[in-house]
Order: structure tokens, then sequence, then C-alpha cells
């Protein structure tokens, strides 16, 4: 029966062309993009920027989960009602981010483990009793011409698989998240291939686990250049290249594909979205979905700065961003994604 109630979470989480809204910044991360805005770095100011995403009018309507933060799981509305309970009453899975950063990997120089292991089964149950139904794990992988070792892929596959069978253990649906990261100058081929040889590893250790790929989510990066690459491609041989990838190493089974932003823009990740959902939604077994932090926080962010006069606003902003990605996920074009090139 668990395994049935999982499964329907997981199918709900990619349904109706919706997707993810990532606010599971840790509190130096969320302080840092504060600070950029001259916003004070406290609770309150954290607690009030996410109230003004969770209260965003209709967002219900293009996104059908919200992950959260630790801070922000405890946190409360104005009123008092919890987070998490206040995206359940609007039909929104609360989601949770447990674990707890990437440190530095031991005799690897320039690659990183992420922890969070120890206690976790403890830490899951508390959350589920806190409305928590999904949980998300990210691991980090630098990639250059020698990078990723295969230490690091199989150390990072392992923890992600570990993680994930706690999760349904617990009764909640892992998001499982390896990140090939964007830093560097590596080529849209060399990219493609780490990737491959990640997932590969990831649902290798995910089977040996036990894991119930039917009641999981996969949250990988898109296969893109490193940001300092001279050779930039179009957003269909980015789509190309990601679905054949995709294709390649993610079993049928798994109900959906949440792509993460990865430092793009928000319209260019919209675009990309877009793109691959055209080329690749008649070939891919999985719902291809969206699970964006910057790339639909930020415009919102800016526009707030601190001020709670700007809140209509911003919330309007934050909104355009979840229906350009909800979009995208049709196929469909929205004006800002137009000022992207083709």
């Amino acid at each position: 029966m668990m395994t049935i109630h999982l499964t329907e979470t997981a199918n709900a989480l990619v349904a109706s062309d919706n997707g993810l809204l990532a606010m599971d910044e840790s509190n130096p991360t969320c302080n840092k993009r504060f600070a950029a805005h001259g916003i004070p770095q406290t609770e309150e100011r954290r607690r009030a920027y996410r109230e003004l995403i969770v209260t965003s009018p209709e967002l219900s309507e293009c996104i059908s989960g919200v992950i959260l933060y630790d801070e922000t799981i405890r946190q409360q509305l104005t009123d008092g009602t919890p987070f998490a309970k206040s995206l359940d009453a609007l039909g929104i899975s609360p989601g949770i981010k447990v674990d707890t950063g990437a440190k530095n990997l031991a005799g690897h120089p320039g690659e990183k483990i992420t922890e969070g292991l120890d206690g976790l089964r403890e830490r899951l149950a508390e959350y589920a009793q806190m409305g928590a139904r999904f949980a998300k794990w990210r691991a980090v992988i630098a990639i250059n011409d020698s990078l990723p070792s295969r230490a690091c892929i199989e150390a990072n596959a392992h923890s992600l698989a570990r993680y994930a069978a706690l999760c349904q253990e617990a009764g909640l649906v892992p998001v499982v998240e390896p990140e090939v990261i964007m830093d560097g100058s590596h080529s849209l081929k060399r990219c493609a291939e780490v990737t491959q040889e990640v997932l590969r590893t990831v649902f290798d250790q995910l089977c040996d686990q036990g894991v119930s790929l039917e009641a999981m989510i996969l949250k990988p990066n898109m296969i893109l250049p490193g940001l300092l690459c001279p050779e930039q491609p179009s957003l269909d041989e980015v789509a190309d290249a990601t679905v054949n990838c995709l294709l390649r190493t993610v079993p049928a089974a798994v109900p959906g594909i949440a792509f993460l932003s990865g430092g793009q823009s928000p319209e260019l990740a919209s675009a990309r979205l877009r793109a691959i959902n055209i080329g690749g939604k008649s070939r891919a077994p999985w719902a291809l979905t969206f699970s964006f932090a910057r790339a639909i926080q930020q415009p919102a962010l800016e526009l707030w700065n601190g001020n709670d006069s700007n809140v209509n606003e911003a919330q309007q902003e934050l909104l355009h961003r979840a229906r350009c990605n909800q979009a995208a996920r049709q196929g469909k074009r929205e004006t800002e994604m137009e000022r992207v090139s083709t």
C-alpha cells in the first residue's frame, strides 16, 4: 500500500503540465542573495519573502510541489498557519530538502560529496509529521577534462540511493538530484558523456538499494556546455543532446524528469525546456517538467527588494515565470521566451 501511495504522489507531482518550485535555499545562500539587494539578512525577512512565494495567487495552477528548507518548514504565515499546511490547503504538495550540503571529498581535490545521511531516518519521520510529502537531495558533480573521478561519481550515487531508500521507507517520494554543474569551459559533448556516466551509476545504485523507480522523481541537469565554453549550442542542439542522454540512461518506470535550472537565466531555462518538450515529448516515456529555483524566483526577489509594499507586483512576476515554464512544458511560446534566439 505504501508503494501505491508513493507512486500516486510521484505522478501527481509531474501531472497537468505543472512543475516544482524550489525555495530550499540554505540560510547562508538566501542571506547572500538578500545582501546583493540590500535586504536585511534576518529570519523575519526570510520568512516574509517565503510567505510572498507561498501565498502568490493562482500558484497552484502551474506549481504542483514546493521544496522547503528546514527553517522554512518550521515557519508560519502571518496568520499563524504553517507553510506546509498552507501549501497543502492550496493543493500544492510540500517537499523538503534533507541533505546538509556538499563538502570536499577527501583525497579528491576539486570534488564534492553531499552529506546528511547520519540521523536522516529520524529527520524524515519528523518532516513527514510536519506535512512533507516528498524530499530532495542534491549531489554536485564538477566537470573538466579529467573530472569527475569514478570515486566521486560512485560515492555520490551511493548516497543518493541510500537517501532515496530511506525516503520511501518514511513514506516520502525522493527527488534524486545528481547535478553536473555548468562551471567551466567543457563542451556540450563532454557534458553528455559525464551526465550519461553519472546517471547510469545512480540508477545502478538505486536498484541495488531496492528503490522503487515508479515512486521517485529524477532532477537532472540539462546537457549544456560550460559557461566559459566558446561554442554555445542552439536550443534544438541542447534539446537533442538532453533527450538522447536521458533515453540512454533513465528507465521508463520513472514517472517524471524535473530539470534543474543550474544558474541559467529565467528566459533561457524556459526556452530550453520548451525545446526539450517539442523535440522529446513524443519519444520520452516520462514527463519532462521543471524544478526551478532562481529561474522562477529571481525576478520576483528583485521586484520585492525587501519592501512589503511591493509584494503584489513581485507575486505577479513570480506567477508569470511559473506560467512561462508551464507553457514550455506544453511546447508553447510565451512573449519572454521569444527574446531568446532559436
